[in-house]
């Protein structure tokens, strides 16, 4: 097996037993709130996740943070120094400068490194629908798979990892110009609930719309069932705003319809959760495309 360590940075929102039995290295993004900086770790180590939930539906406002260069730099350098290669995954170059940030730090330790290989991947990807490609990308390595065959597997198959969104509350898209105010208005007059996903490009875009919170939640089921290549055979992940019991209806349901044998259902992280919102409901598959 080569010796690489395989990076990859919070916005993954992978469980973080999951990510320390991957033997990953997560660089967290960070986020504000009531005028203080917190980490965004995934075992909630700074704030814990039901707490930053309570206070986002009480109100209170969050902006987001990139992972920056130096982190990164500071990061993969001694991994480098040990005689060991670096493949990071990061965050989609769609939603934020956290993968822009992780290739300006390749460049530079690679002209600083000449002998090893170090790489970040943009993933195109965001939430648990990065966690997937990561999570198959650390099955691959820990099977022995080389750099590059890792690397080529994710270059592969990222277009092929689909993203299935709907949120509850239509006011924090709203607030991060996806929808307008008339819209946001009138949407929750209305009971109405988009269904986004993630598109080639790594953006996040609306594609359709139903009205009901249960119609939203089978939307994104139904799309598996256009999309997915094997599903019986598949791990899918399952994201959610704080709504764990609608995220195993949509798990219950995927088994039910799809003969899916494993669902993987967690948080989405307060990076992602400051511009979705509680209640944002996120499945994720490999399909033969997005």
């Amino acid at each position: 097996m080569e010796n690489f360590v395989l990076f990859t940075d919070s916005s993954c929102d992978l469980p973080a037993k999951m990510a320390e039995e991957l033997e990953l290295t997560v660089l967290p993004l960070s986020f504000t709130m009531g005028g203080k900086e917190y980490r965004n770790t995934l075992d909630g180590s700074e704030m814990p996740v039901k707490e930053f939930y309570r206070r986002l539906r009480a109100g209170e406002p969050s902006t987001t943070a990139a992972v920056n260069v130096g982190a990164y730099l500071s990061a993969m350098e001694p991994v480098l120094k040990a005689g060991k290669d670096v493949l990071d995954l990061a965050f989609s170059s769609g939603l934020s400068n956290t993968c822009d940030a992780a290739q300006m730090a390749c460049r530079e330790l690679a002209e600083k490194y000449p002998e090893r290989r170090v790489c970040a991947v943009d993933t195109l990807a965001a939430s648990m629908g990065q966690g997937l490609l990561v999570y198959h990308a650390a099955r691959l390595r820990k099977q022995g798979k080389s750099f590059d065959e890792v690397r080529g597997w994710v270059e592969r198959n990222k277009l092929k990892l689909c993203h299935w969104f709907t949120v509850d509350d239509l006011g924090h898209l709203r607030r991060g110009g996806r929808i307008s105010a008339a819209t946001a208005l009138l949407g929750g007059m209305l009971n109405i609930k988009p269904v986004l996903h993630v598109d080639d490009a790594g953006h996040l875009v609306s594609v359709g719309k139903v009205r009901g919170r249960r119609s939203s939640l089978d939307a994104l089921v139904n799309h598996m069932e256009q999309l997915a290549e094997n599903p019986s055979e598949q791990v899918i992940f399952i994201s959610h705003g704080d709504s764990r019991e609608d995220a195993e209806y949509v798990a219950a349901e995927a088994k039910r319809r799809l003969g899916v044998k494993e669902a993987v259902i967690n948080y989405c992280g307060p990076v992602i959760g400051a511009h979705s919102g509680p209640g944002t409901m996120a499945l994720f598959f490999l399909g033969r495309h997005r």
